[in-house]
This record gives structure tokens, sequence and C-alpha cells, in this order.
């Protein structure tokens, strides 16, 4: 019993490294900042696009025509005397329902899991750059798979929306010459493209540099919490101790 008491009173302090005041360490690995980024990248680019109705151009009573999945630019309506005139403003269909098409229906909601999950990704990405201990090795991996689920995702939903190029109103605007994987007068917009290439850089290259983004638990950082533990446990006891 003195013997412990003599260890507790006279610990053996080891040297442990100190942080710099007003540094910001990072979980990341240099590649892994390039991810982060690329990431953001990604999930801002698929997701602008898909709430900018410019997926599809076409014209309509001399007037030219845009949609997106659930969002379009310049719609007919009846005027006075029955005849028809463009209203020139770009918004959502009134209700889900009222999108001209099933695929479309099933495009919007799959395309927006998809841009969901890759915005989670690039938040956590990016936070994982400003702390430390955020995002290990296998953490990562974990993201770059959950990139690679929102990206297909993503990528599922380009491939749905020609199917709903048989639609009525679509076929209004693209010439009564559209079919499922027709265009007729049609032609796609930036916007499509912009949330495929999106959807693919995500799933190729992102989830790539996922499995080299986060840092390896370093040794000294297990010493250096172990001893930090053992020198506050000894000083409590010691305290107690004390007559």
């Amino acid at each position: 019993m003195t013997t412990f008491c003599i260890w507790c009173c006279e610990p053996t302090h080891l040297p442990i490294p100190t942080e710099k005041p007003g540094t910001m360490r990072s979980s990341l690995t240099l590649v892994g900042t390039l991810w982060a980024f690329l990431s953001l990248a990604t999930a801002v680019a698929s997701s602008t696009s898909y709430f900018l109705p410019y997926w599809l151009f076409g014209s309509q009573l001399g007037k030219p025509v845009s949609f997106s999945t659930f969002r379009r630019c310049n719609y007919p309506v009846r005027g006075e005397g029955q005849s028809l005139i463009m209203v020139e403003e770009c918004g959502r269909y009134a209700s889900f329902s009222a999108i001209p098409s099933l695929a479309w229906q099933m495009c919007t909601v799959v395309t927006g899991a998809g841009c969901a999950l890759l915005l989670l990704v690039a938040l956590a990405a990016v936070l994982g750059c400003c702390m430390e201990e955020l995002i290990s090795r296998m953490m990562g991996r974990c993201m770059g798979a959950a990139q690679f689920v929102g990206g297909l995702l993503i990528s599922s939903g380009c491939a749905l929306y020609p199917l709903g190029w048989n639609s009525p109103e679509i076929m209004q605007t693209c010439g009564n010459v559209s079919n499922q994987f027709q265009l007729g007068t049609c032609r796609l917009g930036w916007a499509y493209y912009c949330a495929g290439g999106g959807a693919a850089a995500a799933m190729l290259i992102c989830t790539w540099l996922s499995c080299f983004a986060g840092r390896n638990p370093k040794p000294v950082m297990l010493v250096e919490s172990i001893m930090r533990n053992t020198n506050s446990y000894t000083m409590e006891l010691d305290h107690c101790l004390k007559p």
C-alpha cells in the first residue's frame, strides 16, 4: 500500500506532444483534401442542375420552352376568346401528380435522393478538413460507398428521363414527333449533361479518392490520450490521499 501511494504521489511524467496555439488540424490526407473539394463540386453541380429547368429545350407557339423533371419555363394558358397565349415565366408544377409522366415522377424522386446523399457526404468531407479525428480511413471508404450510391441514383434518374418524352405535353413542344428516346425537334439542355457528369464524377473519381482520404490512427495519439488520462487520475488520487 505504501509503495502504491508513493507511486501515486510521485508519478513519472512523460513528455506529451502539445499543439501549437492557433493551429487547425485536419482528419484528411492531402488526397483527402482533394476528395473533399471534388465531392463538394460534384454535389453542387448535380444539385443545381436538378433544380434548374434546363434539361430539355423546345418551342411552342413561337416561344422557347424548357423543362427539367418537375419544373418548366414558359407555358400556354387560355386567354380571351379561348385562344392560347404563352406565359413567359419559370415555375414548378402545381403538384407531384401534375408532372407530365410517371417516368418523370420517378426521375424526380430518384435524382433528388441522389443529390441529397451527395450533399450530405460533401458536407461531412468539408468538416473533415477542419476537425481532427472526424474521418478515419474506414469512414472515408464508407463515405465513398455512399457517393457511389448517390451517383448511381442520379444516373438512374438521367436514364429514366427519356422515357417521358412521349407525354402529350412534351410532344406539343417537340413538334408532335417526339417519343421515348426520340427528341423530335427538341434538344437536351446543359443541365442534363451537368447532372450526369456530376454523377459520373462522384461514382468514379470521388469513390476512388475516398479510399485514401482519411488518416490512419497514429500510435502517438493513443499514447497521448492514455498519458493524459493517467496523469489526471494520479493527480486526483494524490489529492484524495493527502491529509
